[in-house]
């Protein structure tokens, strides 16, 4: 039985890594890997009764992440919506290249943080279109538009699907992730940039646009404070109450919600319906919810069924040391998903042995959210730029690669010598 489930398990992964070759969306495969290996393991269990047992257990921790995401992404894309994000945009008027580099990677690391790395990356992608015109330079500046959203995201709960994955799981708290990991996420950010900042010379060639700004709509300063407002409450708001995050986010999307109503009760009907938090849901990214859904389901049929605890074993033996492993854990996020490693590893490692904000959480934190930056098919923020841009994989794996590697490699043995200090 568990042979088979692993053969399904590798089958499926394998047509989410070639998703762009096969044309085939990523959401398909692992809807159909989940249904395959829950059938395999419930026509083999001697009761049927306890694989559903398990399978209702599985559903209720997956639908606490599924939530909060499709709330945050809702907050996200209501504040678009109102045009808040230009309030941050317009602001920005560097021409130097160097100096643009920095105050777009430092700008996009911290609202990574706020937001999360996909839709900060799509953000500052669009932001490029309209400070830079020539696209072999715009390209260099995607490249480390990747990087940094994905270094932003690590250090905070709301800011990487993987951290706030083992934030909702219990194997971190919001406090002891932002102050382990944060310094790590930073030079992972440096590093590159320092090295970056040699290569590049002269001025930007802006973009005819560039100079012609519209009017900021009224009301998108308010939806920008509430929004973001709201995210960064979530965490408050589970320390307090102690209830889970979905429901902090939940909360601050009903209070926008309100606001989004208020603010728009006098526009024509029109521009209501396009502002609207109905319309707001309806440009959510619904696809990835259900690659979530269906990764998930399929990485807990692999936990249940004790595969992930044997394959713990077996790293354990062949690697030893637990810290190669979290960073060997990171590299393969680079060719592989993040989600369904982080995922692997929750079922692998009990909160029994390692508890909360255990050096092996905040480790795999900062691996997983940084490690997919090495290859542009290794993070959500990566793939989507990739289709923005048009960026071929061997270009960025020969001009971005080794700088996200070096970047990575620094942050990691930063948070190694931290540790030690620390503890």
């Amino acid at each position: 039985m568990t042979t088979l489930m692993i053969v399904i398990f590798i089958v499926g992964y394998i047509a989410i890594a070639f998703e762009h070759p096969l044309n085939l969306n990523k959401t398909a495969p692992a809807m159909l890997t989940a249904v395959f290996c829950w059938t395999v393991y419930a026509l083999n269990a001697p009761d049927s009764h306890v694989v559903v047992h398990h399978l209702r257990e599985h559903l209720g921790e997956i639908a606490e992440i599924l939530f909060f995401l499709m709330g945050a992404m809702t907050i996200v894309e209501l504040i678009d919506a109102h045009h808040g994000f230009r309030i941050v945009t317009d602001r920005i008027k560097a021409k130097n290249k160097v100096n643009l580099l920095w105050l777009l990677s430092f700008v996009t690391f911290f609202l990574s943080s706020a937001l999360d790395n996909l839709t900060t990356a799509i953000v500052m992608v669009s932001l490029l279109r309209k400070l830079i015109h020539n696209e072999d330079e715009r390209k260099f500046f995607a490249g480390m538009v990747i990087i940094a959203a994905n270094a932003g995201g690590a250090w905070s709960p709301i800011g990487d699907v993987t951290t706030t994955m083992l934030w909702i799981g219990g194997q971190i708290s919001a406090m002891a992730i932002m102050k382990m990991v944060f310094i790590p996420s930073i030079l992972c950010l440096i590093v590159p940039l320092i090295a970056l900042s040699f290569i590049m010379k002269g001025d930007i060639e802006q973009s005819k646009h560039s100079s012609h700004q519209e009017a900021i709509p009224k009301g998108s300063i308010t939806m920008l404070m509430v929004g973001v407002g709201g995210l960064i409450f979530v965490p408050v708001f589970k320390t307090v109450t102690h209830l889970p995050p979905y429901v902090g986010i939940l909360f601050a999307l009903g209070i926008l919600w309100v606001v989004s109503e208020i603010i728009d009760s006098k526009a024509d009907e029109n521009i209501r319906k396009k502002l609207s938090p109905v319309a707001a849901l309806g440009r959510i990214d619904t696809a990835s919810i259900l690659f979530f859904l269906g990764i998930l389901l399929a990485i807990g049929s692999l936990g249940v069924t004790g595969v992930l605890v044997n394959l713990a074993h077996w790293m354990n033996q062949n690697i030893g040391h637990l810290d190669l492993i979290v960073i060997a854990i990171g590299v393969a996020s680079a060719v592989i998903d993040n989600v369904p490693l982080v995922a692997a590893s929750m079922q692998m490692y009990e909160l029994s042995e390692y508890p909360i904000d255990s050096k092996l959480w905040e480790f795999m934190a900062y691996c997983a959210g940084t490690g997919g930056s090495m290859l542009i098919i290794g993070s959500a923020a990566g793939v989507a730029v990739m289709g923005m841009e048009k960026i071929e994989f061997g270009w960025y794996m020969k001009k971005i690669g080794w700088l996200a590697a070096l970047g990575y490699f620094a942050g990691a043995g930063a948070y190694l010598v931290q540790y030690a200090m620390i503890h």
